[in-house]
């Protein structure tokens, strides 16, 4: 058997359809079911039950693709320490970032990277954490931005930095006049959040101690946009909760409207993230060194606690 055959095991494994799989691949479909056949054959097993629709693995066939994910990570570090022995950083790398880091992360290290790392071809996409961590155990993704902790078994994790939650207060509300307020100030029903698949509405849910599903509410609304969030409060409608980043950009009149929490603050914990076998590490400590060298002089917060963004039901 040879790692291309594998490599079209694979791919049949998470699509669960031949010719979607070969699509992926960029062979034809006769010729990826000739050689997933040729395993068999040599193997003397089926991999696949072609009865079923959509096609699935056979319990032989979960125990052969799980081993044949190892081999061919392995066949890819061998290119992945040939380049490290020459010292080379470069080749394509596919970057995955959640919503609400993305617009105010990556403006800050993607120019000094490109300019440092000429060779190396960042492929970025934005990504939920799920969508993220599919991905990266998929290996479709080299690494990803994204808050922490996750506790995967296959993924690790590097810190880069803390962000606080920052209250955006309108005019008017009671807790407007405080300078500083407390979690036990906010009011879950009082916030407007982001919607469902952000791990950042995750976080206020679990950052209050008061959430609850009330039976009634005169309107429920939920946006991707902070910028909608922040347009809704100043109509009166309540507060948002914004990383510390994205305030940095706010006109001078809505960041009077802006309250921090008394410390320990409460805070996101963001990470640089990647599989466990390392590919292409070269590429994963340059970004990390490129990203801590331009937040260190904006984010210096340091007596936080870290709330999950995971959900706790």
């Amino acid at each position: 058997m040879t790692i291309t055959q594998l490599k079209y095991v694979l791919a049949v494994a998470e699509h669960k359809n031949f010719t979607l799989a070969a699509e992926k691949c960029f062979v034809t479909q006769p010729t990826l079911s000739m050689q997933i056949q040729k395993i068999e054959e040599e193997l003397n097993i089926q991999i696949f039950d072609r009865t079923k629709k959509p096609i699935q693995l056979t319990d032989i066939g979960q125990k052969i693709v799980t081993q044949a994910k190892n081999i061919v990570n392995e066949a890819d570090r061998i290119q992945d320490i040939v380049e490290q022995q020459k010292g080379f950083i470069g080749g394509e790398f596919r970057l995955g970032i959640i919503p609400t880091i993305m617009p105010t992360l990556l403006p800050m290290f993607l120019n000094n990277f490109i300019k440092k790392y000429p060779k190396v071809k960042l492929i970025i996409e934005e990504l939920n954490t799920e969508e993220i961590v599919t991905k990266l155990n998929n290996g479709h993704l080299d690494a990803a931005i994204a808050a922490t902790p996750l506790m995967e078994d296959k993924i690790k994790e590097i810190v880069l930095y803390f962000e606080p939650f920052v209250a955006y207060i309108p005019e008017g509300h009671q807790n407007f006049e405080k300078h500083e307020i407390e979690v036990s100030d906010l009011n879950f029903d009082d916030i407007l959040l982001l919607q469902d698949g952000h791990c950042f509405r995750d976080g206020i849910m679990n950052l209050c101690k008061n959430y609850s599903k009330t039976e009634f509410n005169h309107f429920q609304i939920e946006s991707g946009s902070f910028e909608t969030l922040i347009k809704l409060a100043d109509e009166g409608l309540g507060i948002t909760l914004l990383p510390y980043l994205h305030t940095l950009d706010l006109k001078e009149k809505d960041k009077l409207k802006l309250r921090h929490f008394i410390a320990p603050k409460p805070a996101r914990e963001v990470s640089l993230i990647y599989p466990k076998n390392e590919l292409k590490i070269q590429i994963i400590d340059a970004l990390r060194n490129t990203i801590s060298g331009v937040i260190r002089g904006a984010i210096t917060f340091q007596n936080v606690e870290i709330i999950s963004p995971i959900h706790k039901k």
